[in-house]
């Protein structure tokens, strides 16, 4: 692979101007690039629910369908919670998008080559699961226009955004799974969601 893309780059884009957009941050990476792009109470990062993002954003945009829903993972996690895209095509929430950050390696584990650096296209499954949009972009033309489906296109929508495999400095968001849960109920909820 030779893409020009780079993942914070791309991220950042996604996220600028964001308002109320609600955002799953996939395991690893991905959740190092939302915080990078900006520490949030509406971006919730997973840190150890491997494969489930894609299910995550699909229980959020269930449970909020006035709300955008934005689903940021890697092609790692996304390839071993594939089974995810065929539950999410069965529901067809409109206001959800799920965008992989392809770098075609397994970051978190050495660099090992994902299924997609050998040709896997996950935005054809996703349409072959029944997503109403997909799609693979390769350059920074086409981030302007995901980042416009992302906030009004109906859906659900899918991207493989294909980056550049390299090693970035580790950006954390916060730890603790409570305060996380409970930021994200309050930026979601408003302060007396501890009640409800």
């Amino acid at each position: 692979m030779s893409a020009a893309l780079k993942r914070r780059e791309v991220v950042a884009q996604l996220l600028a101007g964001r308002g109320e957009l609600l955002v799953v941050a996939g395991l690893g990476s991905t959740a190092w690039d939302c915080t990078a792009a900006g520490d949030h109470p509406l971006t919730f990062p997973l840190w150890g629910a491997m494969g489930q993002a894609a299910m995550m954003g699909l229980g959020l945009a269930l449970a909020q369908p006035k709300r955008r829903v934005l689903v940021i993972t890697g092609d790692g996690e996304m390839l071993m919670g594939m089974g995810s895209l065929a539950t999410i095509g069965v529901q067809r929430p409109a206001n959800l998008s799920v965008v992989v950050i392809d770098n075609e390696r397994y970051g978190e584990t050495g660099m090992q080559a994902t299924h997609t650096a050998s040709g896997v296209d996950l935005a054809a499954v996703a349409l072959a699961c029944g997503f109403r949009n997909a799609s693979t972009l390769t350059r920074e033309g086409e981030i302007g226009a995901l980042r416009g489906a992302i906030h009004g296109q109906p859906g659900p929508n899918f991207a493989t955004v294909k980056v550049a495999a390299e090693k970035i400095q580790i950006v954390l968001p916060p730890r603790d799974g409570g305060l996380l849960k409970t930021r994200f109920r309050r930026a979601l909820l408003g302060e007396g969601a501890d009640t409800q």
